[in-house]
């Protein structure tokens, strides 16, 4: 028999619709809305990296939602996700944030001290997965967002899980990587990363997974064993 194609339930995300998800989300406060502004005027063709709106509202939720107190990043930018979850800690929680552009994070320094959180950020500039093989092996990890180079997925997937604490938090981001995931036409480039990426995901017993239709994709998996 020929497989059945699931209905689904996701509407078209016009820009009436999605304006209208942004009404009724947390506002970005002015440091933010500043943030944003500034990165597409100073960087206009790379702007598309930051996290939009909504998913910066989420990581901060999820910070919330799970009494996360030290919280890693895959790939800054310009610092609107590491703003975002850094506003959500509670007092004495730290944000280790990794990156390896001078330039992009610069920005991101500017905005976290107009909004006076850089005290909780430590932002290291270097390959990710070296930093992430030096941390401590034990769990001590509340919640990790990466959001950084496509090919890398895997090793920091590998780094982070075993560094989470038992019900820690890893969200990735681009997983669904503009739909060329599903496209089996698709047989080079960054998409199949991400397709081997959600392929090691679903495999791991180690955590237990969902992907979302949020943006461009992201999976949220919590470590269980």
């Amino acid at each position: 028999m020929p497989e059945t194609v699931p209905e689904t339930k996701n509407l078209p995300l016009t820009p009436e619709l999605y304006a209208y998800v942004l009404a009724h989300n947390p506002p970005l406060d002015p440091v933010q809305q500043a943030l944003v502004e500034s990165t597409h005027a100073r960087f206009p063709g790379d702007a598309i990296k930051q996290v939009p709106r909504e998913q910066a509202a989420l990581l901060a939720f999820l910070v919330r939602l799970t009494g996360a107190r030290q919280v890693v990043e895959v790939g800054t930018f310009t610092g609107l996700s590491a703003l975002a979850m850094a506003q959500a800690l509670p007092d004495g929680g730290g944000l280790l944030t990794l990156d390896v552009s001078e330039e992009w994070t610069a920005h991101a320094r500017e905005a976290w001290a107009k909004a006076g959180v850089a005290d909780r950020i430590d932002l290291r500039i270097a390959p990710a997965i070296e930093t992430l093989r030096a941390l401590p092996a034990e769990p001590h990890i509340d919640l990790a967002f990466v959001d950084a180079n496509k090919d890398g997925y895997i090793d920091y997937w590998e780094e982070i899980v075993p560094r989470l604490r038992p019900g820690g938090l890893l969200v990735a981001d681009n997983v669904l990587f503009s739909g060329q995931v599903s496209d089996p036409a698709v047989t080079e480039g960054l998409a199949v990363h991400i397709r081997a990426f959600n392929e090691h995901v679903a495999a791991d017993r180690r955590t237990e997974s969902v992907m979302l239709t949020v943006a461009d994709g992201i999976t949220l998996a919590r470590r269980v064993n």
